[in-house]
């Protein structure tokens, strides 16, 4: 009897150490699944290398709040007065200091003569609230307009440096762009496009980001692909023609 019983404790023991392998061996499994699964979540290709969201990269304040609709009433108010504006002075042909003029009077003289007549009729004279400018959304609109000023002459100091051939032909090709479409609009209008789209565009990619940013790892694929092809059959002849440092001195000596 008592041989049986060790035998049957033996057999639970191994039983007991077959049931902790397999759990050890599952969150072993389960660990490697996690694991995985964060290196597939950091490896998720985004936008023009973008690491953080969207409201951020726009400064993450009220700023950003105004240019991804997080209040619809402001970020309406500021897309309408631009689309106002625009139709004044390029459309109607308004001057600016003639609307300022007008506005102007036209406001003063409603609020003096209702305020006048106040007193006549025994009621309460209107009241003018102070209209002030916050500081806080000033600085942060300065300080995001800083920064991106600063990256832009950083990376154009770069580029004329001659450290990157395929910058420098980027960056060419979009001032030609640009050139060709100043060419074709006035300055007003271009700004009020770049208001538009900064209004439009910021706003449905964080709304349709996987997809955008999907489509845009197959078009960089393609893009590398393709100035691979032209790297190897353009560039790559045409720099080896053009003299270098110390041997076209050489050459002109």
């Amino acid at each position: 009897m008592a041989e049986e019983h060790k035998h049957e404790e033996s057999i639970m023991e191994k039983i007991a150490e077959k049931i902790h392998g397999h759990d050890d061996s599952s969150s072993s499994s389960d660990s490697d699944d996690d694991k995985k699964s964060s290196t597939l979540k950091t490896k998720i290709y985004r936008l023009f290398g973008r690491e953080q969201p969207v409201h951020k990269i726009f400064g993450g304040g009220k700023p950003a709040d105004i240019f991804l609709w997080r209040n619809k009433k402001v970020s309406g108010g500021v897309l309408g007065a631009a689309t106002v504006s625009w139709i004044l002075f390029e459309l109607l042909e308004y001057n600016l200091l003639t609307l300022f003029g007008h506005i102007s009077i036209l406001t003063l003289a409603v609020l003096f003569l209702w305020s006048s007549a106040t007193t006549f009729i025994h009621k309460t004279p209107p009241h003018i609230p102070e209209v002030h400018i916050p500081e806080e959304v000033v600085l942060q609109l300065a300080s995001g307009l800083r920064i991106e000023i600063n990256r832009g002459f950083t990376a154009l100091r770069d580029i004329a440096s001659g450290r990157d051939l395929k910058k420098f032909l980027l960056v060419i090709a979009g001032l030609w762009v640009l050139s060709k479409v100043g060419s074709s609009c006035n300055f007003l209008t271009l700004i009020y496009i770049a208001t538009v789209l900064l209004f439009t565009i910021p706003v449905l990619y964080e709304k349709y980001e996987d997809k955008v940013d999907d489509f845009g790892e197959k078009a960089m694929r393609e893009i590398k692909k393709q100035y691979v092809e032209f790297d190897v059959k353009v560039l790559s002849k045409v720099m080896s023609k053009i003299p270098k440092g110390a041997a076209f001195y050489k050459k002109k000596d």
